[in-house]
Formats: C-alpha cells, sequence, structure tokens
C-alpha cells in the first residue's frame, strides 16, 4: 500500500473513532433508534447518551444503532451504567452493553446484569454477564441448552460507570470489564460466524442506561 493510501485509511479510521465518541453525547441524529428513547444529558459528572428501554418492547429488540459502522473484527470499547427504570419490574437487572455484526435484523451482543453483581445470592452473581445472539438464542435458550458456558461473574454495582471492551476475532469474543487485563467472560463459537454489521448500544427491558467515550476499532 502506498503511503497517500495509507494516510487516507489512518484519516478515515481517526475520522470514525471521533465520529463515534461525539455522537454518543452531542449528535443524537447519528443513531437510529429502535425500541429505545435516547437523550443527551449529564450523568455522574459526565456528559452521556441516556438509552430508556420503551415498555412492552420484546427481550433483545432495544437498541440504538451507530449509523454508518460496518464492524467484522476488531475492539469496542465504552463506558456505561445501568440500572433498572422507574416501574421496572421484579425481573429488572439494569440490563446493558453492546451488540455487533448487526445485520439484517440479526446481531450477537454482550451485555451485563448490574443488579447481578453484588447479590447475596451466588446464582445470581454467577449470571452477572452474558452473551447471546438475536434472534434465535436468547439468555434462556442458552441457560437450558449449554448452562453456565455463555455468563460469568464480575463485580458490578447498578448505575455506576463501567468500562467495557469487546475484542471480536471470526467467531469468537472476549469481554474485558473495569480494566482488567483477563476477559471474565470467553466466547467461543459466535451463533452467527464471522461477517460483518454495524455496532449498536444494547439495554435489556425495564433498564435506564447511560453510554459515553465510545471507541471502534477496526481489526479488518
Amino acid at each position: 500500500m502506498k503511503l497517500s493510501q495509507r494516510f487516507c485509511v489512518l484519516l478515515l479510521m481517526q475520522s470514525f473513532l471521533l465520529l463515534a465518541a461525539l455522537g454518543l453525547a452531542q449528535d443524537l441524529t447519528q443513531w437510529e433508534a429502535h425500541g429505545v428513547k435516547l437523550g443527551r444529558t449529564e450523568y455522574r459528572g459526565k456528559p452521556a447518551l441516556q438509552v430508556l428501554a420503551l415498555p412492552g418492547i420484546p427481550n433483545g429488540e432495544s437498541y440504538a444503532v451507530l449509523r454508518g459502522s460496518d464492524f467484522g473484527d476488531g475492539v469496542i470499547e465504552v463506558e456505561l451504567a445501568g440500572l433498572p427504570g422507574a416501574g421496572a419490574s421484579a425481573t429488572a437487572r439494569g440490563f446493558v452493553g453492546l451488540a455487533f455484526r448487526l445485520a439484517d435484523g440479526r446481531f450477537e451482543y454482550i451485555y451485563l446484569r448490574p443488579t447481578n453483581g453484588r447479590a447475596e445470592d451466588q446464582v445470581r452473581r454467577n449470571h452477572s454477564t452474558q452473551y447471546s445472539s438475536h434472534p434465535d438464542y436468547d439468555f434462556a435458550r442458552l441457560r437450558r441448552e449449554e448452562p453456565e458456558k455463555y455468563e460469568s461473574y464480575v463485580d458490578l454495582e447498578p448505575g455506576a460507570w463501567t468500562r467495557v471492551k469487546i475484542e471480536v476475532k471470526g467467531d469468537q469474543a472476549r469481554l474485558y470489564v473495569h480494566g482488567a487485563a483477563q476477559p471474565c467472560l470467553i466466547v467461543n463459537g459466535l451463533k452467527l460466524g464471522a461477517r460483518r454489521g454495524a455496532v449498536a448500544l444494547w439495554v435489556g427491558p425495564g433498564t435506564e442506561a447511560y453510554f459515553t467515550n465510545l471507541q471502534v476499532r477496526s481489526g479488518n
């Protein structure tokens, strides 16, 4: 690749990262809402995108897509906070996370259950993180067919800013939380396989969530 071509590629990547970071808090037009209400706000000292799950939306179908994103392999990082919203049911956990490779209504997603992180019930703690694949493999099916394989424990606090990083390569994904050097969840065999698609901010039923400092680095 010629030097001029490398410069153009680098400039495009930097522009995309800037778009992603700024779009969270400053330009709602960069986001396509699906089953959520979006708003700009300041949350716990940081400019943030507020994402509220709309009532009555089926599980897995509340998210905001970053327009123009095209992600295959690479790294997605974000600071997020999730908690049960006003009027949420007793089963709400503040579900919050990231979806990736979204195309034709299908996507992979990894999310947190913040209220489980410090629960007194060990089983609930073991369900602090979760991988799922929409629409065919929700948490209930994965837990029934392959128990313990797609969820794990990590320390979490509802409503607290939490640094999340997801590394994706081929049909594998790794979740890192709180800047840890080791992943707290390893997914071998993403259900949709190696493909490309959009990046989205994902929330579950009854969730009030906040996102800031999004970075998307493509590896291909």
